[in-house]
Order: structure tokens, then C-alpha cells, then sequence
């Protein structure tokens, strides 16, 4: 972060070397980034073994949380910090709220890695939003900036076209490439070469793909930044209040619902919360697409806008935070008393018996 606003400060051109080519809106630079860091995520997703999982009730339970969490508390939670934090800046307040609206559907996945998270549901859950968005995200937008949000200085008029075209650029791509990727190398090699030394060498690239993400997304705003630093702090304070409220709520609520599960004595196979699904809960609530949140507001207001500024600050905040959060996700995965899941339970008893031979 700090050497790519140093970049982008210091080194001249940089910002029109990166808006040459855009691609929906977006920095082709910042585009390749984000589907270089989806690929080998969306490789590892056992699409083989979904059709058993879209039967089980766990699934369903889990679907209908994050639907509620995404799509009816998001959205109210970044309205009320927006204009609690923001009341005297409305076109920043705008630009706030667009990304509050756009559920994510490419860094959840890298965080859900990164924290320990079920990826095969946080898969499902992403498809889910990112189809939900092509029908909500217009509607939506008129409803928190039109009507509720009392933005009306600019009539919010949406196209479904550039919202789908947004969710198969960031998702469609790289799980096209996943999907070809898997079954080639299964098909070629074998499952076992996938999963282990295939995945080994390959997954690195997801995050050497968020590093460079991350240097050039603050290179291409670092001027903006030192430019507007005053602007940019205000605007800072909502986002960081967004995301931490929608991660702490959903992981927290998940917790004790799997406490509550272990207290009736279901574990194992019964079990349909824990740490991994507490995980995929919190990181799907507490991230958004900006992608979709720029190219928006880049569409409607302009891209010199203080809208569009505003929304591009979202990842500039999301990052570090969540970045921050996945640490305290794993500290919370040993501090706190999890209902065990499958998974969990043998490699307790795994690490148990390691220990006893050890000792």
C-alpha cells in the first residue's frame, strides 16, 4: 500500500498510463490483477462433489443467511453510516453508499482463503450474490440514493447490460479458467497430481496476484489520495465502521449459533455451523464488489466525480481491513470453542494423537 501511493505520487503518468486501457470502466491492469488472484481459488472448488452439497439442509441454511445478510442489513448498515459519518458531504455520501450496495463477488474469496474458510460454499454463495446483484443492484441503487437516501440531485438510471457484463468480466473469467483448469489437469494427469503438487505451485499466483493488485490500485489513486487526504479520512470513517460491524455481526452470530448446536450435542455430520462456515459468513458480508461500485459511479457522475472518488476509496479501506481481519479470524479459530465440524474433528484428533506420540 505505501509503495504503490508512493508510486503513484512520485512517478508522473502513472494515472494515464493505467486509464490508456480500461476494460468495463476498469484499469485493465487493476481487471488482470483481480482475475489472476480468482483463478487458482476458483481451481480449487470441487465442482465434482456440488451437486451432493445443493442437497444438503446445510446449505440451504446457510443460503438464506447470507441472502439476509447481503441483500437487507448490508445495504441499511452503509445508509446509516454513511449519513451518520457524512451528513454535510451528499455526493460523497453517494458514492458510499454505491459500494454498500455492490456485494462482492472476487476478494471474498481471497480473504475466505486466507482466514480458513469452506470454499466450496463460499463459492456457491458468490454465485448466488453475483446473480442476485444482476437483478438488485439497479433497483436497488434508485431505492438507498433516490428515495431513501434523499440523493436526488442526479437521477439514478441503471442498465442491467453493464452490471452483467461487470459480474462475468470479475467472475465469469476466472471460473471459466478454473473449471478448465481442474478437469484438464485431472484429466491429463490425475486428481491426486491436482490437489497436490499442481495446487502447491499453483495457488501462490492468488497471492502474488493481491499484491499486485494492491500496489497498483493505491498507485493508481496515490495522488488522489495525497491530493484529497482531508476528504479521504472523512470518507475513511464509514467504510471502516461497514466493514467491521458486517464482518463482527455475521461471524458473531454464526458462532453462537454454532455454540448453540453444541450445546444440543450436535456435532460432526449433524454439525451445520462452525469456524469454516462463521468464515465464509463474515468475509461474504463484510466485502463488496468495487469493481461494479466504480464502474458505476464512474458511468453516472463522471470520473473525476467525488462520487467516483468516493467509491474508489472502498477497496483502499477494504484491504487493510480485511486484510487485518483474516488475522483476527484465525485468532478467534484458536481462542474461541467451535462446534466441530467434520473436518476439524479428525484433524483434532489427528493433532491429538501426534501430540501423545510426540510426548
Amino acid at each position: 500500500m505505501i509503495l504503490g501511493v508512493l508510486i503513484g505520487e512520485f512517478v508522473p503518468g502513472v494515472q494515464q498510463a493505467f486509464d490508456t486501457v480500461q476494460f468495463n470502466g476498469v484499469s485493465v491492469p487493476i481487471a488482470v490483477g483481480l482475475i489472476l488472484m480468482m483463478w487458482p481459488i476458483l481451481t480449487k472448488v470441487r465442482y465434482e462433489a456440488l451437486s451432493r452439497t445443493f442437497y444438503t439442509r446445510r446449505l440451504w441454511v446457510h443460503v438464506g443467511i447470507s441472502i439476509v445478510l447481503n441483500w437487507i442489513v448490508g445495504p441499511l448498515v452503509m445508509l446509516g453510516v454513511a449519513w451518520a459519518t457524512l451528513p454535510d458531504l451528499p455526493t460523497y455520501r453517494t458514492g458510499v453508499i454505491m459500494v454498500g450496495l455492490a456485494r462482492c463477488i472476487a476478494m471474498v474469496m481471497v480473504w475466505n482463503q486466507l482466514a480458513g474458510g469452506d470454499t466450496d460454499y463460499c463459492a456457491i454463495l458468490v454465485v448466488i450474490n453475483s446473480v442476485l446483484q444482476m437483478v438488485l443492484y439497479s433497483p436497488y441503487a434508485v431505492l438507498f440514493i433516490d428515495i431513501i437516501g434523499g440523493g436526488g440531485e442526479v437521477g439514478v438510471h441503471l442498465e442491467y447490460g453493464a452490471i452483467a457484463i461487470s459480474v462475468l468480466i470479475y467472475l465469469g473469467i476466472p471460473l471459466i479458467a478454473g473449471i478448465l483448469t481442474r478437469y484438464s489437469v485431472i484429466h491429463c494427469l490425475s486428481k491426486d497430481f491436482l490437489e497436490g503438487p499442481f495446487l502447491r505451485y499453483f495457488s501462490p499466483i492468488a497471492l502474488l496476484g493481491l499484491l499486485y493488485t494492491i500496489i497498483v490500485m493505491f498507485a493508481y489513486q496515490g495522488h488522489h489520495i495525497v491530493e484529497n487526504i482531508g476528504l479521504v479520512f472523512r470518507v475513511f470513517v464509514p467504510m471502516v465502521l461497514y466493514f467491521v460491524l458486517m464482518w463482527s455481526s455475521a461471524f458473531g452470530l454464526v458462532f453462537w449459533l454454532a455454540r448453540r448446536e453444541r450445546r444440543k450435542g450436535l456435532n460432526g455430520a449433524d454439525s451445520i455451523f462452525g469456524y469454516e462456515m462463521a468464515v465464509v459468513q463474515s468475509f461474504t458480508a463484510g466485502s463488496n464488489n468495487f469493481e461494479l461500485a466504480i464502474a458505476v459511479s464512474i458511468a453516472m457522475y463522471g470520473v473525476g466525480s467525488d462520487q467516483a472518488l468516493a467509491a474508489t476509496i472502498g477497496p483502499l479501506v477494504e484491504v487493510p481491513v480485511l486484510l487485518a481481519l483474516t488475522w483476527v479470524a484465525q485468532y478467534l479459530r484458536v481462542r474461541l470453542r467451535w462446534a466441530r465440524e467434520p473436518d476439524q474433528f479428525e484433524e483434532s484428533v489427528g493433532a491429538g494423537g501426534r501430540k501423545a506420540a510426540g510426548g
